[in-house]
């Protein structure tokens, strides 16, 4: 059975439609540069951002370290997906290309290879959204049962980390 161990609550302005977790120790900014944009999530050397669509001014942020990993919350979401990050130092910020980075006081276990999952909903007060995808200008959905977590922004994305392997 997985238990939680820390949680993370803040708010984040992306810029260039884009945030992302990083390791506060590793030099890069970017994900990499042959990282498929057709996926929500671009990863890179110790980070992962998330591309959001161009209508998202405010998204709110919990971010969430597990044991293992976590059962699916419960309701519907626009949208997830997961993904793998070597986190060398184990310590986490939030990194937007205008604001640069801005450290968390999330808690990971210890430095090694994680688990991410990714999910995420939009306001349907403040909508609609475009999809942000490489090739894709859908209109996204916008499922409720979120408000409490949406806190009137435009997005709520919910972030679960779990440690796969140690450094």
């Amino acid at each position: 059975m997985s238990t939680l161990l820390d949680v993370c609550e803040t708010t984040v302005s992306p810029s260039y439609r884009l945030f992302g977790l990083v390791d506060t120790t590793m030099r890069a900014e970017t994900f990499d540069h042959d990282a498929d944009r057709s996926k929500w999530l671009l990863p890179g050397p110790g980070l992962v951002y998330l591309q959001v669509p161009p209508e998202v001014g405010t998204t709110a942020i919990r971010v969430e370290s597990w044991t293992t990993s976590p059962a699916l919350p419960p309701g519907q979401w626009a949208g997830h997906e997961e993904v793998e990050v070597d986190l060398p130092e184990g310590e986490l910020g939030l990194q937007t290309v205008d604001g640069g980075l801005r450290e968390i006081p999330l808690v990971l276990p210890s430095p090694g290879t994680y688990r991410m999952r990714w999910q995420w909903v939009f306001n349907p007060d403040t909508g609609p959204f475009t999809s942000p995808l490489q090739g894709c200008s859908d209109v996204l959905a916008t499922p409720g049962g979120h408000e409490a977590a949406l806190g009137g922004e435009d997005q709520f994305c919910l972030v679960r980390i779990w440690r796969t392997a140690t450094a």
